[in-house]
């Protein structure tokens, strides 16, 4: 590249292009994930459809690497790259709902917060993750699942349709009936076939849900009592688990502060007339050292982990899937689980049944569809003294666990160095979301991501 391309691409946008030269550079080029320090040599921070037009174009023209960011959660670091052109979406944030069909459109930089808090002033609710600065982008791509999925699906199964841009440099709209092959790559098949400028999703009537966490003494009979109550329970009460360390709440006793735990973070979207029923619900899987749970606005339970993960920790995660707490996987967890090094790692447990195993298998490119636990291992620190320590914690637990976990796992919880897990997780539909890839991007523009080769 020369000055003169340079400045010939600054006219074709609205948004900054942000060089190492330029004021705000070093801010620009952050992370969620502060393991991944890059230095791109270019930034485009788009505002429209046409500035994500003339990156991916510039990207291609001059073969440069090019890394898409939309919340900049990825914990691979597929939001930036070294030398390269990262086109971040964050200024293209905005939210329509329109509250009678309950759809709502998203820009392809939205978070979760932004989306939140356009949909809950109607009363309506997408399903997404659970910590409020991810990005929608990289959720939906890779399925998205969080505290609605047993009630409502993953954000994936409620896209109704997208504003995709082409490694060709094509604007194409896509949906069950148009371009259906791109829209089946794109719910689940990560990033690979295109930048998504916009999202139209399908809303669900979510106001209030009753939620909070319950805190275990770490026993195994606690994991099989909630693997029975994911299988039995209303599809309204969803629950993640987690082996962790006690926060230091006032309804947790002093004595089990930055203890390890077994955690329960549960969800009810059902009726309120139900609400008193909860608690002694999650209570009786084991023996309760602390818990509290509310009636409070949707949004709020997507927040739970914000002060606790904030931007700028260092993470390194794997991930598997069960269908089920087996003795020996038990075992694993009970040994390897409460060694966790910090209050921000741990074991965390998403059950991806109910509404999730009503969309067919066929249906979207998600791996996994039938399973009924998607795990994480998350290891999350603060000081890079600590990477070998907490590294090798996840890897341990990883291992270990892999005899009694299915094949496959969760595109957006892997590592970035899970590339055959990735390949291995989508089974018979990788060939065709490789013949896919070659249709819309043979050159393998869309590479910095678990990438899928054409």
């Amino acid at each position: 590249m020369n000055a003169q391309a340079i400045e010939s691409f600054t006219t074709r946008l609205r948004g900054p292009l942000i060089q190492p030269s330029s004021e705000g550079y070093d801010e620009a080029r952050v992370v969620y994930n502060a393991m991944h320090d890059r230095r791109p040599a270019l930034i485009v921070q788009a505002r429209d459809t046409a500035d994500v037009l003339a990156a991916v174009n510039f990207a291609r023209d001059h073969d440069l690497l090019l890394a898409v960011r939309g919340g900049g959660h990825s914990v691979p670091g597929f939001g930036t790259c070294d030398d390269g052109l990262v086109l971040d979406l964050g200024r293209m944030s905005s939210v329509q709902v329109d509250p009678t069909p309950k759809l709502v459109r998203a820009g392809g930089g939205c978070t979760l917060a932004d989306l939140d808090h356009a949909t809950h002033a109607y009363g309506v609710a997408v399903p997404g993750g659970v910590v409020s600065t991810t990005g929608l982008a990289g959720l939906t791509l890779g399925g998205g699942m969080g505290h609605l999925s047993r009630s409502c699906g993953l954000s994936c199964d409620n896209l109704v349709s997208a504003e995709v841009v082409t490694a060709a440099g094509e604007i194409v709209n896509c949906d069950a009936n148009t371009h259906p092959d791109l829209f089946w790559a794109i719910r689940g098949g990560g990033g690979n076939f295109g930048v998504v400028s916009s999202f139209l999703f399908r809303g669900h009537a979510v106001n209030t849900v009753l939620g909070g966490p319950t805190f275990f003494e770490i026993e195994g009979d606690v994991m099989r009592n909630y693997e029975s109550l994911m299988r039995d329970a209303p599809e309204e009460l969803n629950a993640l688990c987690a082996i962790a360390w006690a926060p230091p709440v006032p309804f947790v006793p002093e004595e089990w502060h930055f203890k390890p735990v077994i955690a329960v973070l549960s969800c009810w979207c059902g009726s309120e007339d139900e609400d008193e029923n909860i608690p002694g619900t999650i209570a009786e899987l084991g023996e309760v050292v602390g818990q509290a749970l509310w009636r409070m606005p949707h949004p709020e339970m997507n927040t739970f982990f914000d002060e606790l993960v904030p931007p700028g920790l260092r993470n390194y995660w794997k991930a598997n899937t069960s269908n089920g707490f087996s003795d020996q996987a038990i075992a694993v967890h009970l040994e390897h689980g409460p060694r966790v090094l910090t209050p921000e790692g741990g074991l965390f447990t998403f059950p991806i049944n109910g509404a999730c195993h009503r969309v067919d298998d066929d249906e979207t490119a998600f791996a996994n569809r039938n399973i009924m636990f998607s795990l994480v291992i998350a290891g999350t620190w603060h000081d890079a003294a600590d990477d070998e320590a907490n590294t090798r914690w996840v890897r341990d637990y990883f291992e270990a666990l892999k005899p009694w976990s299915e094949v496959g796992a969760y595109v957006n919880f892997m590592s970035g160095d899970d590339q055959e897990l990735a390949d291995a997780s989508y089974g018979a539909k990788f060939r065709r979301l490789k013949d896919i890839k070659a249709e819309y991007d043979p050159q393998n523009l869309f590479r910095v991501n678990q990438n899928i080769k054409p």
